[in-house]
Formats: C-alpha cells, sequence, structure tokens
C-alpha cells in the first residue's frame, strides 16, 4: 500500500527533520508561464509547510504531461544530473500521477516521488486534531489510493517465466483493493455518526446568530478570530493552520453571536479531499452571516476571491449576507508603497482600491490589518450592525436587551 508520511514511519505526517525537495511543474496550452509560476510558488509553500526545504525548480513547456514520465525525456535528464551532484531527497509535481508515471519516475530518480495531492494530504494528515478531521483524512487518502493500487504490483507483473507469480500478484491487488474499499465503508459510516452528532449540537446551540469565517488558506481567519473572541485558536503563518471547525461564542456589549472558524480552501485541492470536507463546511452552509476574508498583500489575491467564491457557489451559499474583509493591509502598503510617496496619495491610492472593490460587489467591504489591529473598532461596528439586523429579523417582537 501507498506510504502517506513522507518522513519516518513511525510518525504522523512528514518528519520534523528538514528534506530537499525539488519541484517540477508543466506550463499546458491551457495555462501561461505566470499562472504556473504562481502554482509553484504556492507548491513550495505547500512544501514550506510540510517541513522540506526547495532547492531546484524546473519547469517545461508542453501541450500535455507525458504518459508516463509527466515531463519529457529531456527534462529528465536535466533533473537525473542534479538529483547526480546535489542532495535531494524527493521530487513534488504540481499535479497529480498515476501510479504509473508514479513507478516510472521512482525507478529513474531512485528519490521519493510526490504530487501535489499527496502532499496537501500529508499536510492534512499531520494536522488534524480531532477524530472527525482524522477520519476524513484517511477516507480521501484512501478514495485516492484506490484506482493508483495497480501500479505499487506492476513488478510481479513484469517477471518473465516467473510460473505462478502473476496469479498471486492479481490475487495481492484484489486482497488490496477490497481492503481500501472496505476501509472507505467503515469510514463514511463513521463520518456519518459523527455528523450526526454535530447536527445535534448545532441544534443545541440554540437561537444564537450564526457567523462563519471563510477564505482561502493562510489569510489571517484564525488571527481575526482571536480577536474578536478574544480567545486563543491556533494561528500560524502556514497553509491549513486550522484544519477543525471551530466555534466561539462573541458577545459585543451585551449582544451575542456564534463565530466559527473553518478549513481555508486552495487551487487544485484534491476532489477527494474537498468531498470528505463537506460536512465540516456545514457550519457555513448553516451560518447567518459569512466573512469572506482576503489577504489583500498576495499578488494573485484576486484569484483567491475567485476560488472561494466557486466553493461557496458549490455549498449555494453564495446568497448569505457577506461582509469582505480585506486584511494585511500593513503587508500590503510595505509591499506597493513607495517609501517617497506622501501619507495623503498613499491614503488616495487606499480609497479608489476600497471603492473598486466596493463596485464590484453587493457585500459591504472593508481594509483592515489584523496584526496591527488597524480598523479594527469599524469592523465590529459594522459586523455588530449585521448581527443586530438579523436579530431583528428573525425576532421582530421580541425586546431586546442590547
Amino acid at each position: 500500500m501507498a506510504e502517506w508520511n513522507v518522513g519516518s514511519k513511525d510518525k504522523k505526517g512528514l518528519r520534523k527533520e528538514v528534506e530537499n525537495a525539488i519541484l517540477v511543474g508543466v506550463v499546458t496550452q491551457s495555462q501561461t508561464k505566470e499562472q504556473v509560476e504562481e502554482y509553484m510558488d504556492e507548491l513550495e509553500f505547500l512544501a514550506m509547510t510540510a517541513g522540506a526545504k526547495v532547492v531546484r525548480r524546473y519547469m517545461q513547456k508542453l501541450p500535455h504531461p507525458h504518459n508516463s514520465t509527466f515531463v519529457g525525456k529531456g527534462k529528465i535528464e536535466e533533473i537525473g544530473l542534479f538529483i547526480e551532484h546535489h542532495e535531494v531527497d524527493m521530487v513534488i509535481f504540481d499535479d497529480d500521477l498515476t501510479g504509473k508515471q508514479t513507478n516510472v519516475l521512482e525507478e529513474i530518480f531512485k528519490v521519493k516521488i510526490i504530487d501535489r495531492s499527496t502532499l496537501i494530504l500529508d499536510i492534512f494528515a499531520s494536522r488534524a486534531q480531532t477524530a472527525q478531521a482524522k477520519a476524513q483524512v484517511e477516507l480521501a487518502q484512501m478514495q485516492y489510493m484506490l484506482p493508483r493500487l495497480r501500479g505499487l504490483w506492476d513488478h510481479l507483473e513484469r517477471q518473465k517465466g516467473g510460473i505462478g507469480m502473476r496469479g498471486p500478484g492479481e490475487m495481492e491487488i484484489e486482497t488490496d483493493r477490497r481492503i481500501v474499499r472496505d476501509k472507505i465503508s467503515l469510514l463514511k459510516k463513521k463520518l456519518e455518526k459523527i455528523d450526526l452528532q454535530n447536527q445535534t449540537q448545532r441544534k443545541n446551540r440554540g437561537a444564537m446568530i450564526r457567523v462563519a469565517l471563510v477564505g482561502y488558506t493562510n489569510v489571517g481567519k484564525s488571527t481575526i478570530m482571536n480577536i474578536l473572541s478574544k480567545s486563543k485558536v491556533f494561528a500560524e503563518n502556514k497553509l491549513f493552520a486550522t484544519l477543525d471547525t471551530t466555534v466561539r461564542k462573541v458577545v459585543f456589549g451585551s449582544m451575542p453571536f456564534l463565530l466559527s472558524d473553518t478549513v481555508g480552501f486552495i487551487r487544485k485541492l484534491p476532489h477527494h479531499l474537498v468531498e470528505s470536507f463537506k460536512s465540516t463546511l456545514d457550519e457555513v452552509r448553516e451560518s447567518d452571516i459569512i466573512i469572506h476574508v482576503v489577504d489583500m498583500a498576495h499578488p494573485q489575491y484576486q484569484d483567491h476571491i475567485n476560488t472561494v467564491n466557486s466553493t461557496l457557489k458549490d455549498l449555494n451559499v453564495e446568497e448569505k449576507p457577506t461582509l469582505m474583509i480585506f486584511n494585511k493591509l500593513d503587508l500590503y502598503r510595505q509591499r506597493n508603497f513607495d517609501e517617497l510617496l506622501d501619507p495623503e496619495t498613499k491614503e488616495d491610492i487606499l480609497k479608489e482600491l476600497l471603492q473598486k472593490h466596493q463596485d464590484g460587489t453587493d457585500h459591504p467591504v472593508l481594509f483592515i490589518s489584523a496584526q496591527e489591529k488597524e480598523n479594527m473598532d469599524t469592523f465590529r461596528e459594522v459586523l455588530g450592525d449585521m448581527v443586530r439586523k438579523h436579530y431583528e429579523i428573525r425576532y421582530p417582537y421580541q425586546n431586546k436587551t442590547w
């Protein structure tokens, strides 16, 4: 079976020792070089999150990935030469590999071959804390592994003249498939049971207004959660720092509401992982208000907005009242403003940018810096008004105490 922990076998997820990695990506006809470079930047951040150090990147322009080696013969030789003369532990590919491709590449390079999905699944496995998150990750791993099992037993089929070898090989594959299918079935039942318990918990939370924080991974949702709820939710400058949905009771003045922090989204997220985590996103489905957090300092933040909006559409919640929060304003200034610009010009530029985003949506838009606590009072005021209006709509004849 596939080895999911990229590091030592006795630990969950990647080992803490730094492993040297090479990144490989392909520029196809449907992508620009700039897009693939952005994907590779994200892949490097994923590798860093997992505990690897990227020592080299390779990109190749191809009409489509090669059937057996993903990249062309010349690029394979170039990568092989680098591995020969440098200390490299793994090669990470930016797209999913088939079982055959993984086998062929491992045979050529003699190092670990990992694709983007395997890397993300490994990070999720190392970050999962609750029974639900662990079961969701394991389910995604099993579903990802199932169609790739055949490649793991190709060595038995390739042996010439080995009487009786092919039969047991096929039996071994079928045994593995049955074990994996049974495991998938058990995990699905386990998740259904957990999901029913969660539904009961959500019903028991009473009639309070519910607010959900959503956004691309590493945009600062957990930091905002900590400030608003005055609690300590794990926040780190790494991808997928938060896997388990955290719910906190927040009180503005004397007005209470529930605030939930959800798993971050990412482009090219493995399909099985999205399916496995849909029950976690029930917090978003059942929320009254959505806070969509954006990292405005990221050069591709518009792509991130589109990815999140697409996921919200899949969840049928795009029509819910939403507050757009552009976070990391301090970092945006640092990265985009010349030191010689006077303060008034900087403010004018920000006002124009805010107006541009406001014109592009029906939702209220705010620029904040959660780290520096800038514009947080305005944020609280706008969110408080949205929560208050919801209470008034839900309980029009009830006396409010706030």
